[in-house]
């Protein structure tokens, strides 16, 4: 695999105008959270919390994970400081806290979306805590789930096995789907085992499929007319970044043209999708802290066995549902772990 590896080297002056231009662009959140771990007090120890996305969008997760820590027996103010920071969807602000991050020396870094690669690449490296939404592996961040033997170790909310359940779970609302569209983004790690599965799934329940790949939102706005050309009875979106950012633009798209969408996160049920089912990712956020605890008491992330989630849910927009004059299966209703009853998307 290539490496990631990106040098931390510069000079003094270097470095500090490189931290006045993140002062200006993005503040980062300086949090005295917890240590007191199981009883014990010892010597500060610093945590830095990389996001790819903005603090808003993060805040409710980020919660997740520090309370992971409370749970943990830390306790605030005791001994360990958590830096956090977001990259407002940026990859070059990505990069660039990344580097103001490695200069204060951390423990331990934690990062999601589009923080993990810089996290990973740091030269020389850190320890690394991920949140993943794809395959890690196909990433580069880790040589296998069981045996990362890498820098870094987490949490990965690639559920392969759930794909052929949400398209049973389309066929509940409409008995006679005979044809799916795929949407993703080529460029997601894992879409080519998601994008496998989903086809030997479609094909194990005699579905057509019709598949339409997006790099970026521009493109994604391209390929929706070819959606509706497709004629398909239903929708089954990955969970990669783009379609998650996109995901209120898609709930509209698909509205408008009568076509129920399933995805794996409750993000897009809560955007006005008809339905998810896929890890409960605040349990997953909160399970990071169990690898930061870990590491700090001296474990390798090359050694602690990447993760997949433990906590699935089901939910489902009732709203979206009756706007698309699709009956609600009582059954269904019965299993769902949410049921959404914030108007559909308009």
């Amino acid at each position: 695999m290539p490496s990631m590896a990106r040098s931390r080297s510069g000079t003094l002056a270097g470095i500090r105008s490189m931290r006045r231009r993140l002062v200006l662009g993005a503040v980062p959140v300086l949090l005295t959270c917890a240590l007191r771990a199981h009883g014990q007090t010892g010597p500060s120890r610093r945590v830095a919390f990389l996001s790819g996305s903005t603090q808003t969008d993060t805040a409710a997760f980020f919660a997740s994970f520090l309370d992971g820590l409370r749970a943990l027996g830390y306790r605030e103010g005791e001994n360990v400081v958590v830096d956090a920071r977001f990259a407002d969807y940026s990859g070059e602000q990505a990069r660039a806290l990344a580097d103001a991050i490695a200069v204060g020396n951390p423990a331990v870094i934690v990062a999601s979306s589009g923080g993990i690669a810089p996290a990973c690449g740091l030269n020389p490296p850190f320890p690394v805590v991920f949140i993943h939404s794809g395959d890690p592996v196909d990433a580069g961040f880790a040589d296998s789930f069981a045996r990362p033997g890498r820098n870094a170790t987490g949490v990965s909310l690639l559920t392969l096995d759930l794909i052929p359940k949400r398209m049973e779970l389309l066929r509940e609302f409409r008995p006679d789907l005979r044809r799916i569209a795929l949407l993703c983004s080529p460029e997601h790690a894992g879409q080519r085992h998601e994008l496998a599965a989903a086809k030997n799934a479609a094909a194990q329940l005699r579905m057509e499929v019709t598949y339409h790949e997006a790099r970026n939102p521009q493109e994604l706005a391209q390929i929706l007319p070819d959606v509706v050309a497709a004629r398909p009875d239903a929708a089954l979106l990955f969970s990669d970044a783009l379609m998650v950012g996109q995901r209120h633009t898609l709930a509209t798209f698909f509205l408008k043209h009568r076509i129920p969408s399933v995805a794996g996160w409750s993000a897009f049920p809560d955007s006005g999708h008809l339905m998810s089912y896929g890890p409960e990712r605040h349990v997953a956020w909160r399970r990071m802290a169990y690898f930061v605890d870990r590491i700090l008491r001296g474990a390798r992330p090359s050694d602690l066995p990447i993760e997949l989630p433990t906590a699935i849910e089901l939910v489902v927009n009732r709203r979206t549902a009756g706007a698309m004059n699709l009956p609600l299966p009582p059954a269904l209703l019965a299993r769902a772990d949410r049921v959404v009853d914030a108007p559909a998307a308009s």
